[in-house]
């Protein structure tokens, strides 16, 4: 039996006889491992960290560890987030560009209304009517998801009519 397997297993049985009284601990023990394929040498060895208490365990795993050259291992599950979360606050985040824009008529000169209506006609297949019901109704949204160079042409269009636009 290994080193870590015999540390492993110590800190589990001493945990048991941290709950029982402590002068039952080898009696139990002893009753529960009387199989006759344990080597009589372990099943003492056994015996005796079965009565040791709890912080005695944890400085036998010690000089186990010290003695074997018995290397700490990290949790695998508790690792991977530590190591995911260290490079995040190290980088500087990304800016993501914007490449999808929601145009938004949001005022006008009321002597360009006349003209604003028909190109906002023009643009959304609106009659008349409906077209001048969308552009008092302002601020309002003209076209949602439009590309870049899509909304950046609107917007100029629009403001040359005399309307102020917003791309989102």
């Amino acid at each position: 039996m290994s080193a870590s397997l015999i540390a492993r297993s110590s800190l589990r049985t001493a945990a048991r006889a941290a709950v029982r009284p402590i002068s039952m601990a080898p009696v139990y023990m002893a009753s529960r491992h009387n199989s006759t394929s344990v080597d009589p040498k372990i099943s003492t060895i056994v015996d005796q960290i079965s009565g040791l208490t709890l912080l005695e365990t944890a400085d036998l795993v010690s000089l186990l560890k010290t003695r074997l050259n018995i290397q700490d291992i990290a949790m695998p599950a508790a690792a991977a987030p530590a190591a995911a979360a260290a490079p995040a606050v190290e980088e500087a985040p990304e800016v993501i560009e914007k490449t999808m824009f929601n145009v938004k008529l949001e005022s006008f000169d009321a002597g360009a209304k006349p003209k604003i209506i028909k190109e906002v006609k023009n643009l959304l297949g609106l009659n008349l009517v409906e077209s001048k019901k969308f552009v008092e109704a302002a601020p309002k949204v003209l076209k949602e998801n439009v590309v870049k160079e899509d909304a950046e042409k609107l917007k100029s269009t629009l403001e040359a009519l005399g309307a102020k636009i917003v791309l989102e």
